[in-house]
């Protein structure tokens, strides 16, 4: 029988026409509504392949290497930043986004430091990151005054050799916590100086012993669970973990405080990479998120405040009332921002960060 060859520039077409009804995203895990995902289906007729990440540096080793295949991922600001500047993304076109007037121009305004006039993504959250305790546990064991609010509750060893009985976890974010650290010690959190930054290292090394893991998801489950009794993790998880621990109604008490020192502020953008397969389906899967109803839903069930101004009537008063969410003035006020490591400070971290997690 003879075989039927296909050229390549039909193989092409059919390759397009496959893509033309299909959109892939990367975003964080546990940051959606699940119910969003099939209203967007039901809605566009377009399929959505969605895929989740938990680190920045999965996704940015994703962006950088080329081709992941994706038509919206989920990057943190610093590393949106870094990524713009390396080409790996491309301008977004305001003409298929009639939404962007639903945005918040006081999150704009900060959002601009990652990418310039807000041209190549849209905030999907923001948070502050800080500490997460299970109240009950920490009050036994470092009784009614302890430090709760504060960077010593994680980072002074007499402290944590105590809660290391409870278990204690912290996120696998090298540009979280050695920020974190740096300003306990009151340096500069965006310090890019490789002098500064080692100073971090007796911080971290010093409370090492005592750390039962570095993790950026599993602290959720642990933290609601019982299984640990502090995380320093992102505002809106630690939350998650406070309320499916009080729907278990299994006796776990957990509480987020915004270090009294100074919290890190950070910003989840929505971008699409410059080789997306499919940008038309990606810009209407941003346009959809940036519906006010979408997102106050997204909001109402991941517990993060959002870019999105016009979604704030919608939100649940538990989001858009609770100060963890949407601080205050002047929590907002002592609040910071970062900006990514240069290539070469990067190593250094890098290294720091792994010499910290291996304990040696």
């Amino acid at each position: 029988m003879k075989k039927l060859m296909m050229s390549s520039a039909a193989v092409a077409l059919i390759a397009s026409a496959a893509a033309a009804d299909e959109v892939r995203v990367y975003n964080w895990s546990d940051y959606i509504d699940e119910a969003l995902l099939e209203k967007f289906e039901t809605e566009t007729g377009i399929d959505l392949v969605y895929d989740v990440f938990d680190s920045n540096e999965v996704l940015e080793t994703k962006m950088l290497a080329g081709g992941s295949g994706y038509d919206v991922v989920v990057p943190s600001g610093t590393f949106l930043q870094r990524q713009i500047a390396a080409g790996a993304f491309q301008k977004l076109d305001a003409s298929k986004l009639p939404n962007l007037a639903n945005m918040w121009d006081t999150v704009k305004e900060r959002t601009v430091q990652y990418d310039p006039d807000n041209a190549y993504s849209i905030n999907y959250m923001w948070g502050t990151t800080g500490i997460g305790v299970n109240t009950g546990k920490v009050t036994e064991l470092l009784g009614e005054d302890a430090p709760v609010g504060s960077l010593s509750l994680i980072f002074e060893p007499s402290n944590m050799e105590k809660l290391a009985e409870c278990g204690v976890h912290f996120l696998d974010a090298p540009s979280e916590m050695i920020p974190a650290a740096l300003k306990y010690i009151g340096e500069d959190p965006d310090s890019h100086d490789p002098d500064v930054i080692a100073k971090a290292e007796a911080v971290l090394a010093g409370v090492r012993p005592h750390i039962q893991k570095f993790h950026s998801s599993e602290y959720i489950n642990a933290l609601a669970n019982g299984d640990i009794c502090v995380a320093f993790g992102w505002s809106g998880d630690i939350l998650q973990a406070r309320d499916r621990a009080a729907e278990a109604e299994n006796g776990v008490d957990i509480a987020y405080n915004a270090p009294s020192e100074g919290a890190l502020m950070w910003f989840d953008q929505m971008a699409i990479p410059a080789d997306a397969p499919n940008p038309e389906a990606a810009h209407t899967f941003l346009n959809f998120i940036m519906d006010a109803q979408n997102m106050a839903d997204a909001s109402n069930y991941v517990y993060y405040a959002n870019g999105n101004l016009a979604s704030q009537p919608m939100l649940e008063e538990d989001v858009i009332g609770d100060p963890a969410i949407y601080p205050d003035e002047a929590t907002l006020e002592n609040l910071y921002t970062t900006t990514p490591y240069p290539a070469k400070v990067q190593r250094v971290v890098t290294r720091l960060w792994t010499k910290i997690k291996s304990g040696t």
